[in-house]
């Protein structure tokens, strides 16, 4: 789950991470309101899930009520890259002497967590990487032991913060750390992490991507749930409890288990098609569960062929079969499908799906037969 900025600093907040004062609105007269209680300076920003804000004219500095009210006017409804800006955070301006970066993430190659501090902040991490990488410091932290205020404070020598900076990064370093791992998330970043010209260091954006498998852990994570953006096929394949993310390609991939459909749509790119979304139907592949995934995948129109990608484990491949095999009788299915299924009773699968096979019902022993298959068909049904 991506959090709004707003979102992401009440976040910080909890873990002690000082942030700017400041309050959400929807409507010009809040915007105002918020400005005069907390007092001017502020600044108006636009709250959506996307980065350019500030290129797109999403943020702006406000001096006085009319400024607030001539620019709360202007961001509401703004289109920024394809979102509708509904809300605006309102907070108090911030004298900036050095601008930072920080964040953490998961290292999955080397099953660590990764820091990355720079003293070039206030820009994407991306272009500092591609211009001068030796600018960012990284870290890695085994989950056992934490980030020690020893290892901290040599990470923030070694990015060459600026040493009046030394004390406050160290400080905020550890609670967005904290943050990271008690929190759940995926991402924790702040970009720009500040050094005001009295020595105080502040994070005054937030961006946080949050773990949506943690929720039974944290009640609280279902109020994100009212700004999550979803295109059409999302919300729905969300609304039956499926994983899917939407792409823009033409062979629709369905795999049980993030793993699995991750190198599913990686073959599918592989030899030369165009995945139109990652689908992970989870351990399980019931019919109930592949109806709604095959109700997912039908309903875009881009779809030219669909790709079933099954390992039998818990599951076996003859109840997954069966499982397909009912799901197509309460779907109607437009496109052509070509499933492999490999795993416990995989032979046993392909031989009750082996009873209904046709032209659009294909059975394929392995993942770069059945791949080749399924984008072949895609094109020949005009995927490009």
């Amino acid at each position: 789950m991506d959090l709004l900025e707003y979102q992401g600093k009440q976040f910080f907040a909890r873990y002690g991470i000082p942030v700017s004062d400041g309050e959400a609105v929807t409507t010009v007269d809040d915007a105002v309101a918020v400005a005069d209680r907390i007092g001017y300076p502020v600044v108006v920003k636009a709250q959506v899930h996307v980065g350019g804000r500030g290129k797109a004219g999403g943020v702006k500095l406000a001096d006085d009520a009319d400024a607030v009210r001539e620019h709360a006017g202007n961001i509401l409804g703004l289109d920024i890259k394809g979102h509708i800006v509904r809300t605006i955070w309102i907070e108090v301006a911030s004298d900036i002497a050095e601008e930072y970066y920080a964040s953490f993430t998961l290292d999955r190659s080397a099953k660590k967590h990764l820091g990355m501090l720079s003293a070039e902040g206030g820009v994407e991490i991306e272009t500092v990487a591609e211009e001068n990488p030796d600018a960012i410091a990284k870290i890695w932290i085994d989950p056992v032991d934490g980030l020690s205020e020893a290892d901290a404070r040599d990470w923030v020598e070694r990015a060459n913060l600026n040493p009046d900076a030394t004390e406050g990064a160290v400080d905020i370093l550890r609670k967005l750390y904290t943050a990271y791992t008690e929190g759940d998330a995926d991402l924790t970043e702040i970009n720009p992490l500040i050094l005001k010209p009295t020595g105080e260091v502040h994070a005054l954006d937030a961006k946080v991507t949050l773990d949506g498998n943690s929720t039974f852990r944290h009640e609280d994570y279902a109020e994100y749930e009212q700004t999550q953006v979803r295109d059409e096929r999302e919300e729905d394949a969300h609304s039956k409890g499926l994983q899917y993310v939407g792409l823009d390609g033409y062979v629709g991939v369905i795999a049980n288990g993030a793993g699995l459909a991750m190198s599913t749509v990686d073959i599918v790119n592989q030899v030369g098609g165009k995945p139109a979304n990652f689908l992970d139907i989870g351990g399980g592949a019931n019919a109930e569960v592949m109806a709604g995934a095959l109700e997912v995948i039908n309903n875009d129109p881009k779809v030219k062929a669909i790709f079933i990608n099954i390992f039998g484990g818990i599951t076996k491949g003859d109840e997954v079969a069966n499982g397909i095999v009912t799901a197509l009788e309460r779907v109607d299915i437009d496109a052509p499908i070509v499933i492999r299924i490999d795993g416990t009773n995989a032979d046993e699968g392909r031989a009750i799906l082996a009873e209904h096979e046709s032209d659009s019902l294909i059975s394929k022993p392995t993942m770069v037969e059945a791949a080749e298959t399924v984008v072949a068909l895609a094109k020949e049904r005009g995927g490009q």
